[in-house]
């Protein structure tokens, strides 16, 4: 399986995916998924920001995503379970949050997960019930790194 995105540029993400613009989500493509996938999951993430906030920094995840793609800027549109980000408190504000790297440009990963069923959580969920949730149903994986400037 691999992923592709066209906000992906010489390994940069467009500045309009983050605080350079308008925060527009990143579009994703998945690429020679396993036959007997029926949905996927993803994450978004800035392991970067480990040393200012003391956490990896969890910009956008789903699940129940049935399609190959996302198409950027349709993080509040595409179908699909959108889950709790990191800025996220009692309820989903936006599905996606835009990176913003205050200290130097940071690596930005999104995960795919191939899974062989629909995941049953609502949106009110963080990544680690996601992570419990597909345990022993993630088919194939794949990652896309990019990186996003600070200034």
């Amino acid at each position: 399986m691999k992923i592709t995105s066209t906000s992906l540029i010489n390994d940069y993400f467009k500045d309009d995916c983050g605080k350079h613009g308008q925060d527009t989500s990143i579009g994703f493509e998945i690429h020679k998924a396993p036959a007997n996938t029926q949905s996927f999951a993803f994450l978004f993430e800035d392991k970067d920001a480990m040393p200012v906030c003391g956490f990896s920094f969890i910009h956008w995840c789903g699940w129940n995503l049935c399609s190959d793609s996302i198409l950027e800027g349709a993080s509040e549109t595409a179908d699909y379970t959108a889950g709790l980000h990191s800025l996220s408190k009692d309820h989903v504000k936006d599905h996606y949050v835009g990176m913003a790297p205050p200290d130097k440009d940071h690596t930005y990963e999104l995960h795919v997960y191939a899974l062989d069923c629909m995941i049953n959580l609502d949106p009110n969920h963080h990544f680690n019930d996601l992570w419990w949730a597909m345990e022993g149903h993630i088919l194939e994986t794949a990652t896309l790194k990019g990186r996003y400037r600070s200034k």
